[in-house]
């Protein structure tokens, strides 16, 4: 009987690996890049708001530290992983954009999170 289990053990995690790996899909999603700090103050004025929304804001410390996501036009909100977020301070800190910080984000997608491979900060 125990050599029974172990090979519908191994089964039964080959699933749930396989299962688990189907969640994440590989998207590009483009919107407003926003702070986490501020973004419950954008969500409620909609995407006005959010394009007004400004890059010296974005940069300010407690924002950095809160993290970024992107705010799609949908009203979806997709939260960067550690990488994508480096990536979007770099990019803020490169840009002489004011706001409307329009950028496409490439990466898997999981439900509300992004583990980013690219992020670009449009014009």
């Amino acid at each position: 009987m125990t050599a029974m289990r172990s090979p519908l053990r191994l089964f039964t995690l080959i699933l749930l690996v396989v299962a688990v790996a189907g969640f994440a899909t590989a998207a590009d999603v483009t919107g407003i890049l926003i702070d986490k700090h501020c973004l419950a103050s954008v969500m409620t004025g909609g995407q006005a708001k959010a394009q007004a929304h400004t890059r010296e804001c974005a940069l300010m410390p407690d924002c950095m530290a809160a993290g970024y996501a992107v705010f799609t036009p949908a009203g979806k909100v997709f939260s960067l992983d550690a990488a994508g977020n480096k990536l979007a301070v770099k990019s803020l800190q490169a840009s002489k954009k004011k706001n409307n910080l329009t950028v496409q984000v490439s990466g898997d997608v999981s439900g509300d999170n992004i583990k980013v491979a690219s992020l670009k900060l449009l014009d």
